[in-house]
């Protein structure tokens, strides 16, 4: 299971760390605040984070990253605006982002793209969210993405639950 968050904005909720308990991996896509939620992230499972616009030490972290999972390509980029390579060229499955503290999930030319919202500071009236993302077995594929519960969707082996946290 791998957890995805963005946007704490130095804000690390008990609830958020309940909820990553069961992950072996998460994805923070920037604006962390305060290198401590990092520190406390990393205590639950291990980190791949990238820094936001709101980090302004740019030593933290870089600005985008592509990691390697069970042979799936997954790209980290805080604003996806900001997309600087050719993801398709990148052989890219799954671009995960936020900034815009809006959960979203759509599928564009083969790839999945996944927004987990903000689980810091609530901004505006949007809702505190965060995802987790399961790779599914073999067997289970889905040729388009597909709401197959209220908030947990399938696309090819993926299936992603998004996590309202209720303050």
């Amino acid at each position: 299971m791998i957890g995805l968050i963005s946007d704490t904005h130095g804000l690390l909720r008990e609830e958020v760390v309940y909820n990553l308990s069961n992950c072996n991996l998460i994805i923070y896509t920037g604006d962390i605040g305060k290198i401590e939620v990092i520190e406390g992230l990393d205590k639950v499972a291990k980190v791949e984070f990238i820094r936001g616009n709101c980090d302004k030490d740019k030593s933290i972290a870089k600005e985008e990253k592509i990691i390697d999972i069970y042979n799936i390509r997954i790209y980290l980029v805080h604003d996806i605006s900001k997309v600087n390579i050719d993801l398709k060229e990148e052989n890219i499955d799954i671009v995960v982002y936020g900034h815009s503290h809006k959960s979203n999930i759509y599928e564009d030319k083969g790839i999945l793209y996944i927004n987990p919202g903000s689980v810091g500071p609530r901004r505006f009236n949007l809702p505190i969210s965060m995802a987790k993302l399961k790779i599914l077995d073999n067997e289970r594929y889905y040729d388009s993405l597909e709401l197959i519960d209220k908030n947990i969707y399938r696309y090819k082996y993926y299936e992603v639950e998004f996590i309202s946290i209720v303050i």
